[in-house]
């Protein structure tokens, strides 16, 4: 009796050899494709960096080219005079302004901002910091209008206040303005316009400063005071002085607000409650610019590229600060 055997499917077995090459070739795939994503956000970062440059070399070169008509023009054919004659009773009145500004709202922005990040509680701590960062949301011209109508207004008890007590000292002295359109009310606006942003950076930079600082201070018997001075605040002072900078930064341009507070003139003064008050740059441009035609526009663009070149200096100062302090650490 003869025995049939039933073929079935044959089933192939991969050698072990093939399965290697598979997974190399998986790995291999993976390994190209990993290395054009990183070659692709290599490209775009680099192209943003060097976008940034060309951009701010544009920007430097329209400046130049157009300010240089009216810095060679003859004196007698500039509508507005002798070109830094113009200029720097603005150049002083844009640099006074912002420095008001900052002297008033830096302590009042590091103080929010250790409220919130070290004091207040974490449901207050975390609506307070979303109404501070609408605060940097509202337009300026509306900060205009309160500071005009508003502000104005309700700063002038406080201003004769001042010039009677302290007339003695030049910068309350003079006669006081009936309006209160002057230069401090005009510094006022601007630190509550600065405010928002130097609290932001502030409080983020307080909220990074390492657990361990803070509660190795703790530990060794100091208030929580004591532990912010000794902790927190040597950590975070680069970032307050980013911060500083960025919010003078804003002040130095600012052109709506002032514009509409201020009442200007051209003048150096360091009074701060007179109605004569030195004008700024950004303003003055604002005000001039559509009447102007001419010489006079390559006049105030010249003006406006003083004012880059202040605040370019303003940021490599900052910049020089905190490259003095690079060797601290989180980690020290």
């Amino acid at each position: 009796m003869s025995s049939r055997t039933t073929a079935g499917p044959q089933q192939t077995a991969v050698p072990p050899d093939k399965q290697g090459d598979g997974k190399r070739v998986a790995a291999v795939a993976k390994q190209r494709a990993s290395g054009a994503g990183e070659s692709f956000f290599k490209g775009l970062s680099t192209g943003s960096g060097i976008l940034i440059l060309v951009i701010l070399a544009a920007v430097a070169a329209f400046l130049v080219g157009l300010s240089i008509p009216a810095l060679t023009a003859d004196v007698r054919q500039l509508p507005f005079g002798e070109f830094w004659s113009f200029v720097l009773p603005y150049a002083f009145g844009t640099v006074w302004a912002a420095f008001l500004a900052l002297l008033m709202a830096l302590p009042v922005s590091i103080g929010i901002a250790l409220f919130i990040s070290h004091y207040a509680p974490r449901r207050l701590a975390a609506g307070l910091g979303y109404v501070i960062d609408l605060l940097a949301a509202v337009p300026s011209v509306v900060f205009g209008l309160w500071g005009i109508n508003v502000l104005a207004p309700q700063m002038l008890p406080l201003f004769t206040w001042l010039n009677t007590y302290l007339g003695w000292i030049p910068l309350f002295s003079g006669q006081v303005s009936g309006t209160g359109r002057t230069v401090l009310t005009a510094a006022v606006v601007l630190a509550v316009m600065v405010l928002p942003i130097i609290t932001a950076l502030c409080r983020e930079v307080f909220l990074q400063t390492p657990r361990l600082h803070e509660e190795a201070s703790l530990a060794l018997g100091a208030t929580r005071w004591e532990m912010i001075r000794q902790a927190v605040l040597p950590f975070g002072t680069p970032g307050i002085i980013s911060a500083a900078m960025l919010g003078l930064g804003r002040a130095l341009g600012e052109t709506m607000a002032v514009a509409m507070v201020l009442s200007p003139a051209h003048l150096i003064s360091v009074q701060l409650l007179t109605s004569q008050n030195p004008n700024t740059i950004a303003a003055n441009i604002a005000l001039a610019f559509p009447e102007a035609n001419g010489l006079g526009v390559n006049q105030l663009i010249a003006s406006g590229l003083v004012l880059f070149v202040i605040t370019l200096a303003v940021n490599m100062g900052a910049r020089w600060i905190i490259a003095r302090r690079s060797e601290f650490s989180g980690a020290n």
